[in-house]
This record gives structure tokens, C-alpha cells and sequence, in this order.
């Protein structure tokens, strides 16, 4: 889940937007329901929080610098998004 979470952030650094499920779905190279379990399942670990009905609401709750891999991406976690 770490890698979702990671990609989430990144996609809304580089684009100053959430990503739509369409863009993990491609990313990732799964299914539409795949993706979808996925951001189901960071919701309900408290990872990551939606507003019902509005496309692009996902706002990542974990800290950056709790997520290792941007360090590896050389994306500075202090820039806001």
C-alpha cells in the first residue's frame, strides 16, 4: 500500500490535483475494480480520506516523511503540495 500512497502524492505534487482512479488504473496496470478496492481499503485503514461523490477528493493522512519511497524519487517532502 506503501507504493498507492506514494503514488497519490506524487501525482498530486507533480499535478496539483489528486489522481482519478482512471490514473491509478493506468499506472498500475489493473483493473478499474482493483484500483478501487485499493483506495477502499487505504480508506478504511485510515490512510487516506474521500469526500463521497466528488471525483479527485483523495487527501493522503500519513505524513510524507512517513512514506520512504519519495525520498528515493528525490521528491522534497517540505515543498507543499
Amino acid at each position: 500500500m506503501a507504493d498507492a500512497l506514494a503514488f497519490i502524492y506524487t501525482y498530486a505534487h507533480m499535478f496539483r490535483r489528486p489522481p482519478a482512479e482512471a490514473d491509478m488504473q493506468r499506472h498500475f496496470q489493473v483493473s478499474p475494480p482493483s484500483v478501487h478496492q485499493m483506495i477502499v481499503t487505504l480508506e478504511r485503514n485510515g490512510l487516506i480520506r474521500r469526500q463521497p461523490g466528488v471525483a479527485r477528493s483523495i487527501q493522503i493522512l500519513v505524513p510524507p516523511e512517513d512514506l520512504p519511497i519519495l525520498d528515493w524519487l528525490g521528491i522534497n517532502q517540505s515543498e507543499p503540495l
